[in-house]
């Protein structure tokens, strides 16, 4: 039996990096990352009411067996060893896709960090074999958001109710975008 082809669990991004997170260590820099970001994030992120050091656990102690079980790959961001953010590509409701989810703290925003990160955790999706397309799900009214999939060649394909519960911030309507994986080079 092969084993399930996996992404790297450290990608060095040149000024920061993807590192997955770790359940016992990385617990008070991941409070202390969501608690700082809390007013940034409450606007376009529901489970923002949900915070607590309870979920911070949660979260932390699923990241290694959804990761083994490829159902989740979640990332700290780091620069200079801290975390600064979060991105993580989760399954899709249909095969061989993903889903890419990302958020920064404050101070990190504007950078061109969340685009390098969301482009950094592409490039190790579509090495994965099994991985054929790529999707980003945003609320419309959320612009920072919808400007990483432009950046990153994403197709806009549709548009939808939220499910609830829809971000305070938020229109209602996800705005869902898709990356096809590039066909191999042709030889001369």
């Amino acid at each position: 039996m092969t084993a399930m082809a996996r992404p790297r669990r450290i990608i060095d991004c040149g000024d920061f990096t993807l590192r997955c997170w770790r359940a016992q260590e990385d617990f008070a820099a991941a409070f202390t990352l969501i608690e700082e970001s809390l007013e940034h994030l409450r606007p376009w992120e529901p489970w923002v009411a949900g915070h607590s050091e309870e979920s911070t656990r949660a979260l932390l102690a699923n990241c290694e067996s959804k990761w083994a079980t490829g159902e989740v790959y979640n990332y700290a961001i780091a620069k200079d060893g801290a975390p600064i953010g979060m991105c993580q590509s989760y399954r899709a409701p249909e095969p061989r896709g993903r889903c890419l989810g990302y958020w920064l703290h404050p101070a990190a925003t504007g950078q061109g960090i969340a685009t390098r990160a969301a482009a950094a955790l592409v490039a190790e999706m579509f090495a994965l074999p099994a991985v054929e397309y790529l999707e980003i799900t945003h609320d419309s009214a959320n612009a920072s958001s919808a400007a990483i999939p432009r950046r990153l060649g994403f197709t806009q394909l549709r548009q939808e109710p939220a499910p609830p519960p829809v971000a305070p911030s938020g229109s209602g309507i996800n705005v869902t975008w898709r990356l096809a994986r590039p066909a191999p080079p042709t030889a001369p």
